[in-house]
């Protein structure tokens, strides 16, 4: 092989840009937000996915829909970082 084409191809490879976990380490933060939401509305005595926000709502439900959001949201970033 050339010299030329090896470094053609090298510099090919150089700017193809970093792989990024996208969807994939996307659901997965996802799937282990929404498994910490069901275990702590079993912890409280509740099902997920059953209890509208309301006055009535008792406090450790509001917690849990708080932590689901902010761990949600951090999930964000996940998508943002590279893979190596």
């Amino acid at each position: 092989m050339k010299f030329s084409t090896i470094v053609s191809v090298a510099l090919g490879l150089a700017a193809v840009p970093s792989a990024k976990a996208g969807l994939l380490a996307y659901g997965i933060c996802q799937t282990g937000c929404n498994t910490m939401a069901v275990a702590c509305y079993a912890a409280a005595g509740a099902t997920f996915g059953t209890v509208t926000a309301g006055a009535a709502t008792p406090a450790i439900i509001l917690g849990c829909n708080a932590a689901l959001g902010k761990c949600s949201a951090s999930c964000a970033l996940v998508t943002l970082l590279p893979t190596p």
